[in-house]
């Protein structure tokens, strides 16, 4: 079963509020793990990594000092008893308590799977741990969650990407490195429906990488299960931003979330609160080449096509059990002009939106198994029929029939009870469910090109790309070569 309606979250602000203030200490400079989607009743999440032990006294002891000795990240915690603490020694104390706090909040959100960027199993400083991360927890305290390490280059390696004329295709991050030790690893679970060769990831340019590792996240969240996502990498602030911000626009262009914004408006959004509110340094970025989050926007050309779409699974699962869609189609040409359907047992409609073309307003479906003589006889009964050899010549493809409306099956008002029972119903929920806008593939590849184009038009205007050289034209040549390279059209290495 499958409803397409609005989900609500049914957690409370001030438990929320509570939880995080108990839990900041447990992560790299105090960035906790925070909602910032909601998609389908499921919590898209980020934070900074776990907070090493330099970090959790420091933070812990300079708060305990300058809050009076009632620092709540040690309020209210479980009590240890006595022979547990001759056992423990006191940084294992410390790590019980603030990551307690820590599992804690990642449980009232909902949050199963914990999906970590790093490409360092911790961060090493001057010789000094300096973070740590949920797969190296000694404790195993995050055994309970679903760990995926998928390494993804920081964001040092994006100078690499400036110094390339902005071109990602061919761009492979060295693996060898002495400070890589994060190999990638996934439950196979999650990787069987993906027809992805992960054992090549090392192999992977920066392009094919960043597709992948969307793919994956993708399907997390479009899992049959309730349970959220958390991102991260180190601070939380660049690989996070990118993946988050790379779902979000994703989402939108499917039109399964913000669906009442415009490009500009959605573009807003991601840039000002996904980079910006959670503290991309960008100015800092930008004088060391740094140009991740050029990266970002200039990546949307790369994930216009359906594989990358949400809906191509979500429309699969809305089918009715036991009958293909090729099927569902035939129903509906079948069905159409007729006063009586098949049996005189149930009739097919259609409904149109009133909105804009691609889009409609989905009512809240429930599916009912349709009993297996009823498929089998109407199976037969199309076999040799006009409408058989119209949808062979017609061959409408998923996306145009799902665009066109919603397929409603319901009972004849001509039929029995006895018999309505055994077929499909279809109907609306008692609550009002707010309107999806579900798009095509051609609709999602337009949407996220008119974002890239905005956000290249923009870039163009206030920053530049500085990777330019100085053209042989002159100045006024080089500044009309970096404003055709601005809005997409340069045409040797096109961004």
């Amino acid at each position: 079963m499958f409803l397409f309606s609005w989900f609500e979250s049914t957690v409370q602000v001030g438990k929320l509020q509570d939880l995080i203030n108990r839990s900041k200490m447990a992560r790299c400079r105090g960035r906790f793990v925070c909602p910032v989607i909601l998609y389908k009743g499921k919590h898209i999440c980020r934070s900074a990594t776990l907070a090493g032990w330099g970090e959790l006294y420091g933070r812990t002891g300079y708060n305990y000092i300058f809050s009076g000795g009632s620092d709540d990240a040690w309020a209210d915690a479980e009590d240890i008893s006595e022979e547990d603490s001759a056992l423990r020694n006191a940084d294992s104390q410390l790590f019980d308590k603030v990551r307690g706090h820590d599992i804690k909040l990642l449980r009232y959100l909902s949050v199963r799977y914990i999906c970590d960027l790093m490409v360092e199993n911790k961060k090493v400083k001057f010789g000094l741990n300096v973070t740590s991360s949920e797969k190296v927890d000694k404790a195993q305290r995050y055994a309970d969650f679903t760990l995926l390490s998928i390494p993804y280059p920081g964001c040092e390696f994006f100078k690499e990407y400036k110094d390339r004329d902005y071109t990602a295709e061919g761009l492979i991050f060295n693996w060898k490195q002495d400070y890589v030790d994060a190999p990638l690893s996934i439950p196979v679970s999650l990787t069987q429906s993906l027809n992805i060769d992960w054992s090549e990831y090392q192999s992977w340019d920066l392009v094919q990488q960043t597709q992948n590792y969307l793919k994956l996240l993708i399907s997390i969240i479009n899992s049959d299960d309730d349970s959220g996502l958390l991102v991260h990498c180190i601070s939380g602030w660049d690989r996070t931003p990118l993946f988050i911000s790379l779902l979000r626009l994703s989402l939108w262009a499917d039109g399964l979330i913000h669906a009442s914004l415009e490009p500009s408006e959605i573009l807003y959004l991601t840039v000002a609160y996904d980079w910006f509110l959670f503290g991309h340094m960008l100015v800092d970025r930008l004088s060391k080449g740094e140009e991740i989050f050029f990266f970002c926007f200039n990546f949307l050309k790369h994930i216009t096509s359906e594989e990358f779409s949400a809906v191509k699974s979500q429309r699969r699962k809305s089918l009715p059990p036991g009958f293909t869609l090729e099927e569902i189609c035939m129903l509906q040409q079948r069905d159409r002009g007729s006063t009586t359907s098949l049996s005189s047992d149930f009739s097919l409609g259609l409904e149109s939106s009133p909105g804009a073309a691609g889009s409609f307003t989905y009512e809240a479906v429930e599916l009912m198994p349709a009993g297996a003589q009823a498929q089998a006889a109407w199976r037969k009964s199309c076999a040799s029929s006009p409408q058989a050899v119209l949808w062979t010549r017609a061959q409408q493809s998923e996306d145009r029939l799902l665009s066109t409306g919603m397929v409603e099956v319901k009972s004849s008002s001509s039929s029995s009870s006895t018999h309505s029972d055994n077929f499909l119903r279809i109907g609306s929920s008692p609550l009002e469910v707010p309107k999806s806008r579900l798009v095509t593939a051609s609709d999602r590849e337009s949407r996220l090109e008119e974002v890239r184009s905005a956000f290249l038009a923009s870039y163009s205007r206030t920053i530049g790309l500085k990777a330019v050289p100085p053209s042989p034209s002159g100045a006024i040549g080089g500044l009309l070569e970096q404003f055709v390279r601005g809005v997409g059209l340069r045409g040797s290495s096109t961004l």
